[in-house]
């Protein structure tokens, strides 16, 4: 009890005194091995910056997590997607740890929360606990690595946030990696930005040839341009023990030795993440999946990642006049690497212009719009869009062609259609698709109301009307109808729906609601005989799985144990 009343006192003491300095000593390393990434805090992923270190776990799971500092859990959350089984630990000085992709709790916390999640008869929860109820010391064992939720493999998915739940770089708190390589640079692009803007005789992007120099830096080849330019960088950092192509740290721009431009991955909000997608050049990524970052800051930008940005990062280059510009990409280890781009200022003819296809649907960005056609409608809320731009639309039938998926999208747009021509029948069987390169369709979650069915989108494409008539798929893993399974310690059941997609599942033995871990990546459902919920010798298992549009199969089968 005096360990919880010392954390409510320095608490109550204010949180902001505490973090007015980084505690570079504070909090311990979460994992009692040496620490090696799979991914560096700031990343650039889908739609998102990683928020943390993805600690590899020597490629198995198992491995004992620890708390990194003094404090309570105050947060529970286990969820099939995301961070799947992932802890949150408050501490007095008002930063908040996170460890995610956990295969299991210690002793304790599991049983904490299976307690409450059969109370609510859910596997996925969330959970505030208060300080009384799980305090612990730094080092104490809170769970055990895993693979849950979104993991692309085994590893802990490690977080510190502040007192205002924005994620911040660890290594800023003296968590160590080991890093004695410069990032790597892949490719260098320029854009042509202003109006008159050109280079080599072009209005649109292009790719620069690097010349490695003897010092380790590149020389790029010298560039006639003139009017508004910038530039965009693909680079990674590859911190020592794997060859992960994790994010870099720093990267800054100069002309003629003045500081124009400079990002720096220290800390970002939740709520200006999906924002990255202005820090990238979006257009490329769509086709080909892989990330340019714009070393230029466009408008209506409230990405805070942005250290120092002269004329938005955009040179001005006049006729006649010579220039040079640096780049220098670094690791948080202070690992550089260097372009140097010269640049003569010349006026010419521009020979290939920007593409800029016009159609009737013109959409800016600071106003609403709406358009529809026969049973389909859309609206694009004011915002939605970064930059004003014509959109290609094409209406057919059921089937809305919303322009390619090379336009970033903030906010939800909604997509809308009548289904009054459909019966009852019909319609409850039908749901919003989007379809893919092949035609393949995809769930969009679909609210239906009477003679209408929305969907909120936030990625351009094909979207059509589809139906989905099939039940889903059950089928046992680990044993079979009739059987004893006296040594098994779960049991396991594959579930699939080949359309819309599971919605949601109910299992019980012998009428009684059991605990099942829903694994998405390999469809699994898995009860853990440990709960001690099936006592009785013979057993009657029923399993009901639903997909998104109401179609059900129920699976029942009869296993004894001793």
């Amino acid at each position: 009890m005096k360990k919880i009343l010392a954390i409510f006192i320095l608490l109550s003491t204010g949180i902001s005194q505490a973090q007015s300095s980084i505690p570079s000593n504070y909090f311990k390393n979460p994992l009692d091995i040496d620490l090696v990434l799979a991914g560096y805090f700031g990343e650039l992923r889908s739609n998102h910056f990683h928020s943390g270190f993805d600690i590899k776990t020597q490629q198995r799971q198992g491995i004992n997590v620890i708390a990194a500092g003094d404090g309570y859990i105050s947060r529970i959350n286990i969820s099939n997607y995301g961070y799947g089984k992932a802890l949150y630990i408050q501490h007095p000085n008002g930063y908040t740890t996170v460890y995610g992709h956990l295969k299991k709790f210690s002793p304790e916390i599991e049983a904490y929360i299976k307690k409450l999640q059969y109370a609510k008869e859910s596997y996925e929860i969330e959970v505030f606990p208060e300080a009384k109820d799980l305090a612990l010391n730094q080092g104490d064992l809170i769970a055990y690595s895993g693979n849950t939720g979104g993991s692309g493999g085994p590893h802990l998915h490690f977080e510190i946030r502040d007192g205002q739940q924005r994620p911040m770089n660890p290594a800023l708190f003296g968590i160590d990696i080991k890093d004695t390589q410069a990032p790597i640079i892949n490719s260098l692009y320029v854009y042509p930005l202003g109006e008159e803007a050109q280079v080599n005789g072009s209005a649109q992007r292009q790719r620069l040839k690097l010349t490695p120099l003897s010092d380790g830096s590149f020389k790029a080849e010298e560039i006639d341009a003139c009017g508004e330019i910038g530039f965009g960088i693909s680079t990674f950092d590859r911190q020592d023990g794997a060859p992960n192509q994790n994010g870099i740290y720093k990267i800054e721009t100069k002309l003629n030795g003045d500081k124009v431009f400079e990002i720096k991955m220290d800390k970002f909000s939740f709520a200006e993440t999906r924002h990255i997608n202005q820090l990238i050049d979006y257009e490329y990524y769509s086709s080909n999946n892989s990330r340019i970052t714009k070393l230029y800051r466009g408008s209506n930008n409230p990405l805070s990642i942005y250290e120092e940005v002269v004329n938005n990062g955009t040179l001005d280059i006049k006729d006649s006049l010579d220039y040079m510009f640096n780049i220098s990409v670094a690791d948080f280890k202070g690992n550089i690497k260097m372009i140097r781009i010269p640049i003569k200022g010349k006026q010419s003819l521009v020979r290939n212009p920007k593409n800029i296809k016009k159609t009737d649907y013109f959409v800016q960005a600071n106003e609403a719009f709406s358009t529809e056609n026969g049973p389909i409608d859309v609206y694009i809320p004011k915002s939605s869009l970064y930059e004003d731009t014509y959109l290609d639309i094409e209406f057919k039938g059921d089937t809305i062609y919303l322009n390619e998926d090379n336009i970033p999208i903030q906010n939800y747009i909604t997509i809308g259609f009548d289904v009054s021509k459909y019966n009852a029948e019909d319609r409850d069987k039908m749901f919003i698709a989007k379809l893919n390169k092949r035609g393949r369709p995809s769930y969009s979650s679909t609210k239906k109301k009477a003679n209408r069915f929305t969907t909120g989108v936030r990625n351009f494409g094909t979207y059509t009307l589809a139906s989905d008539k099939n039940a889903p798929s059950i089928y046992p893993v680990n044993f079979k109808d009739g059987q004893w399974i006296s040594s098994n310690k779960d049991i396991s059941l594959k579930i699939s729906d080949d359309l819309s997609g599971i919605n949601s599942f109910r299992a019980t033995v012998n009428g009684k609601w059991i605990l099942m871990e829903y694994e998405y990546k390999n469809n699994t459902i898995t009860h853990d005989f440990s709960d001690d919920v099936v006592t009785e010798t013979e057993n009657i298992l029923k399993v009901i799985v639903t997909d998104n549009v109401g179609n059900s199969k129920t699976y029942e089968a009869t296993f004894f144990r001793k």
